[in-house]
């Protein structure tokens, strides 16, 4: 715990205007960050004396090591550059956003030739209209089944479209009459996008044109005695009216609005949002935050604000922002969600009629949300510090354990044999900083030794890592963490001051500037910053990355390891901790048989009670280590099985593999090709040619595919890759592979 008088900035330095501030950990982790109209006011009330701040608030000095800031031209600039660090950093002590979850959205990819219909989630990509959020996917599938008797626009995937095209034959929503089915050319590709903008232009809100455009068609077909033609739009009018009543009429002036509702405790709070389009409720989101600073509900609302409209543009911000309490000031908030939009933004609280009525609609919703959320302890802030206490008195640790790690072996018969490190914070799931690995050590099936192997490599690399930032001396002693020096210079370069008055280093992305769905990079991954690889043989995922407050690679030390296991997979734990002279971390094993847990010194395991907060957060903790390794042992095997021997064959990349395959029609015509006809393949030259050859002659041919429930060949059509068998059930698996339902997976 510091002393906040170690890092007060001195009297007169802290500058008199807008800006942003970080306060970092001993890590150098950036752990709260702000903005202030004043950073010298609002500054000096992190500083008197800890009695009189707020508990939270208290807890974060003292968790800080250093504080620095960025002075900037307007309070608008400020609130972008908070929002931006906070999605950046996201700092322990800022309002967390816990129920983050992508909402799923109807959208039509108008950047398509046909374009398509379709569930979304995620970002917004370019291009595509969208209609929503709304609660859950299948309200929107029910809707789109309503409208594409009038609408009968594409909704298939690319594959399935692309195989109709390839057959000439449409899928069963083609024939039932739900499908223009532009894939067998029944519709010009123009008058299907027509149809597509007719389905948006509904969806927007326009929807009383067509009806009477509709019925005027009815009646002209009754006059005309075309009656089965009138009855077919009379039944399309029925089922654009039934869709229009999912979304009754709330305003009558037809307002585009969003609603923002707050309910809240000490603890925690619930955010509802209504969105409002064309006078009708179009979507509906809510989220549930621990309130980890002290925060009124004007500055929940701003909280809100942001996350909601901080990637957002156009007319993604409604012209009006209705709320229970206005930000302090509001005009700086206002003026940014008018720069979002391109044009004014009217942020105010509702005072009287419709609107004022829904508002009290939305507000319900929060409170019965909040009610709901605390229903679920595994969420509840007060079940989760009781939980950590009752591990440390357990464990007899010296204090709760913050930041708990566990590690989990996963293999199929000794094959593919890999492991997972899972992380939790303050009881929550920290799924940026999972890791997982390969065992490279043996060959195999040992468990004990593999959580020997990870358990040195996780503990190596945080070694490294002090070592190279100098928080681990040459003699073995520590010296402290850098980064925690008070600042001394008063000089504002580029407007951001650190100890020795100069910019902080902001850091790259990864060089493919991508992450994988999990946050980790892929196996082959790239070199670190330095070039260099580490002692394992290993890359970063993610690489170093230097006192800019970004996560850094296995940087951060746990209190607690747990495994996934019993006393011999504990004693390897400790064994190699031991090893690398690391006595500080607590380690226990959970046993799966009778939930023990064990303790390396310990002959017998203690037992927590069934009823335990402690004993179900362990479990938790272990269950999701269990299920982050067994999803990379599958990938793993999945990826061995597609391989062939064109794998194999040094330079050959993915692109060429197909065009080859494509060109000779199967690995078996290809292999029986000779150099000359493998060269007439576009970009393949004489070497590549003759290493191809080479390759596929070493390679045996696979076994044919073969149904094991009925002895049939299956092989007839050619070995493509990959070459299968089947299971009992006729289900195709790879030659040669153990069947699930025969081995053990663990």
């Amino acid at each position: 715990m510091a002393d906040p008088s170690s890092y007060r900035p001195k009297p007169g330095q802290i500058p008199d205007s807008p800006g942003v501030y970080r306060f970092r950990d001993e890590h150098r982790r950036v752990i709260y960050v702000g903005k202030a109209k004043s950073l010298r006011q609002r500054l000096a009330n992190y500083f008197q004396d800890l009695v009189n701040l707020h508990p939270r608030t208290r807890t974060m000095v003292t968790t800080a090591a250093s504080v620095e800031w960025t002075v900037v031209s307007t309070e608008v600039e400020a609130l972008q550059l908070e929002y931006s660090w906070i999605k950046e950093y996201d700092p322990r002590f800022n309002v967390k956003y816990r129920d983050d979850k992508s909402y799923p959205y109807l959208a039509v990819t108008m950047n398509e030739e046909f374009p398509r219909v379709q569930v979304m989630r995620g970002h917004k990509k370019k291009g595509v209209r969208y209609f929503g959020p709304y609660g859950h996917a299948w309200a929107i599938r029910d809707t789109v089944d309503l409208l594409l008797r009038v609408f009968p626009v594409r909704t298939c995937s690319a594959g399935v479209f692309k195989n109709a095209t390839r057959t000439g034959r449409p899928c069963l929503l083609g024939y039932i009459g739900k499908c223009s089915a532009p894939c067998v050319d029944r519709i010009s590709p123009e008058d299907h996008r027509e149809l597509a903008e007719e389905f948006c232009d509904f969806m927007a809100g326009r929807t009383g044109t067509y009806l009477r455009r509709l019925e005027k068609q009815m009646m002209d077909a009754a006059e005309e005695m075309e009656y089965e033609r009138a009855a077919r739009l009379r039944d399309d009018i029925e089922a654009l009216k039934k869709a229009m009543e999912k979304n009754a009429v709330v305003l009558a002036d037809a307002t585009d609005a969003d609603l923002i509702a707050v309910a809240e405790d000490e603890l925690e709070a619930a955010v509802q949002i209504f969105h409002v389009r064309g006078g009708r409720v179009r979507g509906q989101r809510g989220w549930v935050t621990d309130k980890v600073e002290e925060v009124t509900t004007a500055a929940l609302v701003e909280h809100a604000l942001q996350q909601l409209y901080g990637e957002e543009t156009g007319d993604a911000v409604p012209k009006e922002v209705l709320v229970p309490a206005l930000p302090d000031p509001v005009e700086p908030v206002q003026e940014w969600l008018t720069g979002r939009r391109g044009s004014n933004v009217s942020l105010r609280i509702p005072q009287r009629g419709d609107k004022k009525a829904l508002m009290e609609t939305v507000e319900r919703n929060a409170q019965q949300a909040l009610a709901l959320h605390k229903t679920k302890r595994a969420s509840d802030l007060t079940t989760r510090s009781r939980a950590l206490e009752e591990i440390a008195d357990a464990l007899d640790l010296d204090s709760a354990p913050l930041r708990i790690e566990c590690y989990d072996i996963s293999h199929l018969q000794g094959d593919d044999v890999v492991a997972s490190m899972v992380v939790f914070e303050d009881g929550l799931q920290r799924k940026s900083e999972y890791r997982r690995f390969q065992i490279k050590g043996f060959a195999g099936q040992d468990d004990v030794r593999s959580m020997h192997e990870v358990i040195t490599r996780r503990f190596r690399r945080y070694l490294a890592e002090k070592e190279r930032t100098g928080e681990w001396a040459e003699d073995g002693t520590e010296n402290g963490p850098t980064g925690a020096v008070p600042l001394t210079d008063g000089t504002l370069t580029g407007g951001t001051l650190t100890a020795d008055g100069t910019e902080p280093t902001d850091g790259l992305k990864d060089a493919d500037g991508l992450k994988d769905e999990d946050g980790l990079k892929d196996e082959d991954g790239l070199k670190d910053e330095d070039g260099l690889k580490d002692e394992d043989g290993l890359k970063d995922e993610d690489g170093f990355k230097d006192e800019d407050g970004r996560p850094k690679k296995f940087a951060y030390p746990p209190q607690l390891v747990v495994v996934d296991g019993g006393r011999p997979q504990v004693a390897a734990a400790k064994r190699a901790l031991d090893e690398l002279g690391i006595d500080d971390i607590a380690v226990c094993g959970l046993a799966k048989r009778l939930e023990e847990v064990w303790l390396p010194e310990d002959d017998d395991p203690v037992v927590l009670p069934r009823s335990s907060e402690g004993l179900y957060l362990l479990q938790r903790v272990r269950d999701e280590a269990h299920r982050f390794a067994i999803s990379y042992q599958r990938t793993k095997r999945a990826k061995r099985f597609r391989s062939g021997p064109l794998d194999d064959v040094p330079g050959l990349g993915e692109t060429r593999k197909q065009t080859l395959i494509k060109h000779f029609g199967s690995v078996k015509k290809l292999r029986s090709a000779t150099i000359e006809q493998i060269q007439e393949v576009p970009g393949i030259g004489r070497k590549t040619a003759e290493t191809i050859a080479a390759a596929l002659a070493q390679a045996a041919p696979a076994a044919p595919a073969v149904n094991t429930a009925t002895g049939e060949i299956m092989d007839d059509r050619e070995d493509e890759v990959p070459e299968t068998t089947a299971d009992a059930s006729g289900e195709p698996v790879p030659a040669g592979a153990p069947d699930d339902r025969r081995g053990q997976e663990t």
